[in-house]
């Protein structure tokens, strides 16, 4: 069975866990933009928080999950000494840090612009600290080959927090602001804590993925002092290459909040980042791909076909992406009532700007193995460090003129100039045979297509006609040119 075989195999439990799990998440979406739960200024609180999630999640795991992929490879055992010297690494931390800023979330707060929301910064700070300390736990399972364990420990925490948010907010909270009210109610729900409920059903959710978690918790004796200083060396780079890549995918949402006039932040923020979610699709393979796709690079990196395995799935992951795109933006009008408040829908001009960008991003990732497998992490922290200047310096140019219009194409610039960086970096240290032309081409395919069937003057049936027509003819037609990339390799 060919290599692409392998990974298939691998991605479509890890993709399927973590589509199904995000998924589920996504689904919260529909319930936090509805109306009579959160208005957009409110939603817009949430986004702009969790847009520092993603940023100290970074922080916090300093590049130890890639890390620990590389000398688990290197060693040639099961890796237990670099998965305990890892894993006790980010517990310590992440303990000093949620000890620090629990004790100052007030001041944090305030710091943030949110001085009423101070309950929530604890609850974040509880969620951030507890994901750093399950992220080596988590990529051990990966790293093992045991894809349904993995599966089911984020699906679990995912139903957890899915179930505790139809109560408190599908059922509770919409009850409540519609001036309804039960003995229930009374006992359970607290309406000053707000948006605050979304942060500690959060944090009940990550505790449940701790807790299923402790049994594969390394031992104390597994741990190896003289082999932290390697770690850490190696994680240091792509500590600033994902903390870049962070400021790269957040940084948007965090500089509206001041780029804005103040009495409207909170709501361009909110619309924004409810528009965001439209772009699931690409994300979700994105996802999907990252998790399945990291130690497969590593097992594969002494075979003498690699790299030619590796440009086919540069050709098949874009025109899945390209896939995902045609769906959103050909339905798009369905799909926008994936946001059922009409208040939000005036932000859906951002949605194919946003979903291009993602493809780019999902082409970056996938380059990565050059820097990866040749131990040149220092290109990855510079290639995201041009994308981050690119992301700060448009964001500030353009969202005071357009809004949160700048930001989705300062999201593009930003992906669609790391591609362009990392090919050619790439090409020169480990030189991989990428079919660029093909890839490009199934792009333009793509946005010609969607801007072809937008200018048909169609209604009705017929119109979705047209547009199901049109996407299955890409997959199609995709499909007939990829097929044979997944017949075994010849020897």
């Amino acid at each position: 069975m060919s290599a692409l075989r392998n990974l298939a195999g691998q991605a479509a439990i890890y993709g399927l866990s973590s589509i199904v799990a995000r998924f589920l998440n996504y689904l919260l979406t529909p319930l936090y933009t509805s109306k009579g739960v959160f208005p957009p200024a409110d939603y817009g609180v949430i986004t702009a928080l969790y847009a520092w999630t993603a940023l100290l999640n970074v922080v916090l795991t300093y590049g130890m999950e890639t890390a620990f992929f590389r000398f688990a490879n290197k060693s040639g055992e099961a890796g237990d000494r670099a998965y305990a010297t890892a894993g006790f690494a980010l517990l310590a931390t992440s303990s000093i840090f949620m000890l620090a800023a629990g004790f100052t979330a007030q001041s944090i707060a305030g710091g943030l612009g949110y001085p009423g929301h101070a309950f929530s910064v604890l609850m974040l700070v509880g969620i951030i600290g507890i994901d750093a300390i399950t992220t080596l736990p988590m990529a051990r399972l990966r790293s093992q080959g045991r894809p349904w364990r993995f599966a089911a420990i984020n699906i679990t925490s995912v139903l957890v927090n899915i179930g505790l948010s139809l109560f408190f907010i599908g059922y509770c909270m919409r009850s409540y602001n519609a001036g309804e009210s039960n003995a229930l109610i009374d006992a359970v729900y607290d309406p000053d804590l707000g948006v605050g409920y979304v942060f500690l059903i959060n944090l009940v959710s990550s505790g449940v993925k701790l807790l299923l978690l402790l049994p594969s918790f390394p031992r104390p004796a597994w741990y190896d002092k003289a082999l932290l200083r390697p770690m850490l060396v190696f994680g240091a780079p792509l500590l600033v290459a994902g903390l870049a890549g962070m400021v790269n995918e957040t940084a948007d949402r965090i500089l509206l909040k001041w780029l804005l006039p103040a009495d409207t932040a909170d709501t361009q923020i909110g619309i924004y980042g409810a528009c965001y979610k439209l772009a699931i699709l690409i994300t979700l393979f994105i996802q999907a791909f990252r998790f399945a796709a990291e130690p497969f690079f590593f097992s594969q990196a002494e075979d003498p076909k690699a790299r030619e395995t590796f440009a086919k799935l540069m050709n098949w992951s874009v025109a899945f992406m390209m896939t995902a795109f045609l769906t959103v933006m050909l339905f798009l009008d369905l799909f926008k009532w994936f946001i059922p408040n009409e208040a939000y829908h005036v932000g859906l001009r951002v949605v194919p700007i946003l979903m291009l960008a993602n493809v780019f991003l999902g082409i970056y990732y996938n380059q990565s193995v050059w820097y990866k497998l040749t131990d040149r992490t220092r290109w990855g922290g510079t290639i995201a460090l041009f994308g981050a200047g690119v992301t700060l310096l448009l964001n500030f140019l353009l969202i005071p003129r357009i809004g949160y219009l700048g930001s989705a194409w300062a999201t593009l610039a930003c992906y669609g100039g790391m591609t362009v960086m990392s090919h050619l970096l790439g090409q020169h240290y480990w030189p991989v045979p990428y079919q660029v032309t093909r890839v490009l081409l199934y792009m333009a395919v793509g946005v010609f297509l969607w801007w072809g069937v937008e200018q048909l003057p169609l209604e009705g049936a017929l119109n979705y006609a047209v547009r199901a027509v049109v996407l299955l003819g890409f997959m199609t037609v995709a499909w007939r040119v990829e097929r044979p990339s997944v017949r075994p390799l010849s020897p």
